[in-house]
């Protein structure tokens, strides 16, 4: 009669009420898996965040600002020895002239405001020859002083016109030279050149129109900008920019042996590439893929760990659920994919869990965000893959042990 008995047991309820901890779970087990779940999730949040920064900033490093960036960039604080407009415009001139005279040097300009740097643009309210504003409109526009030969030496290409000369100074008539985005705006489908702006109660000539440049951030498209002569808007402090085959070290101690021929007293700033100026503008974004990094690596190390805890507890809580399927004839593989098909359950309902919250997330990455769009498949896909071999090899191990069980010992528990 026992044999008979035995003989009709269902071996398939036998194999799900036997140890749940590989199938199934206690209450412990079911918190230990929705805590894995919940690191999964944030890890994916994290991954697809790191992997869009990386691409904004590798994107805005390759991005062509309009101007060349090896340009050398240097300063003399007039300020602080007490120069006044005169002094400062008569040193400026003659530490120009003698610059471009030094070895090396294929050309040499001024500028009040650097691009990138942190010095403000001047800015004022415009009004154009034959331009309507709409009702409640004010043209306004952001504006450089630069010196002759400012556009061949950093490198703004001259579409139509002329650049500067040395001549467009305070005897001479304004004028002015705008960049397309201010042509296309004010003018649509005329010729700018000849026509006039005033700025400040003073009508200047357009002379030139530049091509478009970024001039603060490569964050934000050019806008309408406009620049005029130094010699005609003279200022204390400006900055020399110098396109040079020299390296900076070099070019230094010759243009501190000119400062110091001038005025004892000065010492110009370090010179540097205008790249480094570009490069700390972009400090922002490098920190936000530098901590966004960090705090992914920290949540994909602790997912592991947790897959690895529970798919080990797993194994131990149905060793002899393991040992009974072996007695019957399942295969290293067999218990290979039912230890690690748990493990990979957990993680794709955390990666869906993730996706969903990185799409609403990452929204809030926008301004930090260059030419890549905060639903880029490329991220979302790099943190799925990266996530999925995690998670393999998290559960390999506790599923490696799992073919290792001795069947006889493990029914004897």
């Amino acid at each position: 009669v026992p044999a008979i008995h035995a003989s009709h047991v269902d071996l398939s309820g036998a194999l799900k009420t036997e140890g749940s901890g590989v199938l199934g779970g206690t209450g412990r087990s079911r918190l230990r898996s929705a805590l894995v779940l919940v690191q999964v999730s944030l890890s994916f949040v994290l991954l697809a965040g790191t992997g869009l920064l990386l691409q904004s900033l590798a994107k805005m490093r390759n991005a062509n600002p309009g101007f060349s960036t090896d340009v050398i960039v240097s300063v003399t604080d007039l300020f602080s020895a007490g120069y006044n407009l005169e002094r400062a415009k008569l040193f400026h001139t003659q530490l120009l002239d003698r610059v471009r005279t030094l070895p090396g040097v294929e050309s040499a300009t001024l500028n009040r405001v650097t691009p990138f740097s942190y010095k403000v643009y001047s800015s004022a309210p415009l009004e154009i020859d034959g331009y309507q504003p709409a009702p409640n409109e004010q043209a306004t526009s952001e504006y450089n002083e630069v010196g002759e030969n400012y556009f061949a030496t950093i490198g703004i290409p001259i579409v139509s016109g002329r650049e500067f000369a040395r001549t467009d100074d305070e005897r001479s008539p304004p004028v002015a030279i705008i960049n397309e985005r201010m042509a296309t705006k004010y003018w649509p489908g005329k010729n700018p050149l000849g026509q006039r702006l005033k700025v400040k109660d003073r009508w200047m000539e357009i002379v030139g129109i530049a091509k478009n440049a970024n001039y603060r951030t490569k964050l934000e498209p050019p806008g309408p900008f406009f620049y005029v002569p130094l010699r005609q808007n003279f200022g204390v402090q400006n900055s020399l920019l110098l396109r040079t085959r020299e390296k900076p070290g070099a070019i230094m101690n010759a243009l501190a042996r000119e400062v110091h021929a001038l005025d004892p007293n000065l010492a110009p700033w370090p010179a540097s590439p205008l790249q480094e100026q570009i490069d700390e503008k972009s400090y922002s974004q490098r920190l936000a893929v530098t901590l966004v990094s960090i705090f992914g690596a920290m949540a994909l190390f602790l997912a592991a760990i947790g897959l690895y805890a529970v798919m080990s507890y797993s194994v131990s809580q149905g060793t002899r659920e393991l040992g009974l399927r072996m007695a019957l004839g399942a295969g290293t593989g067999d218990l290979l994919r039912l230890v690690i098909s748990r493990g990979l359950r957990l993680t794709t309902a955390g990666i869906v869990i993730g996706a969903i919250a990185a799409l609403l997330l990452t929204r809030l990455m926008s301004n930090l965000l260059y030419k890549v769009s905060p639903r880029d498949p490329v991220s979302y896909g790099s943190a799925l893959v990266v996530l999925v071999g995690v998670a393999l090899l998290a559960c390999f191990l506790p599923a490696r042990r799992a073919t290792r069980i001795d069947p006889v010992r493990a029914l004897r528990t």
